[in-house]
C-alpha cells in the first residue's frame, strides 16, 4: 500500500504562521508525515475518513494537550489494513493545523468546508 501525503493550501498558511511561532513544529511535521505513511488513520475519527490528531509541540513546552491539533482527511475508503493491496494508493490530505491554545475545535460545518475545499 502507498500512502501520498498532500498538504492543502490552508494547511500551508497556518502552518507557516505557526512554525514562526514555534519553530520546533517543523521537526514534529516532518515526524507526523512518516506515521501518517505508516498509518494513515492515526488520531480520533471525526467521521467522513477525517481524523484529528494532537500533536506536541517541543518548543511551546506543553505536551500534546496543549500542542497543536492536524485535522487530515483520507481519500476513499478504508475497510481493514491487512485486506489491502500493496499496489493501492491511498491519499492523505492535511487540511488544517491549529493551536489548541488558540483554537478549541472545529465545527462539522468547518470540517465539511475543509473537506469541500481540500484541492
Amino acid at each position: 500500500m502507498k500512502t501520498e501525503i498532500r498538504v492543502t493550501n490552508n494547511f500551508s498558511k497556518r502552518a507557516k504562521s505557526l512554525i514562526k511561532k514555534y519553530p520546533s513544529l517543523i521537526n514534529e511535521l516532518e515526524a507526523l508525515e512518516k506515521d501518517l505513511t505508516s498509518n494513515p488513520q492515526l488520531g480520533t475519527p471525526l467521521g467522513s475518513n477525517s481524523y484529528k490528531i494532537r500533536l506536541s509541540i517541543k518548543s511551546k513546552g506543553k505536551g500534546k494537550s496543549g500542542g497543536a491539533r492536524v485535522i487530515t482527511h483520507i481519500d476513499g475508503e478504508i475497510v481493514a489494513m491487512v485486506e489491502k493491496s500493496i499496489n493501492e494508493k491511498i491519499t492523505v490530505y492535511l487540511l488544517t493545523i491549529y493551536d489548541k491554545s488558540e483554537t478549541a475545535s472545529i465545527s462539522t460545518k468547518e470540517l465539511k468546508e475543509l473537506i469541500k475545499n481540500k484541492r
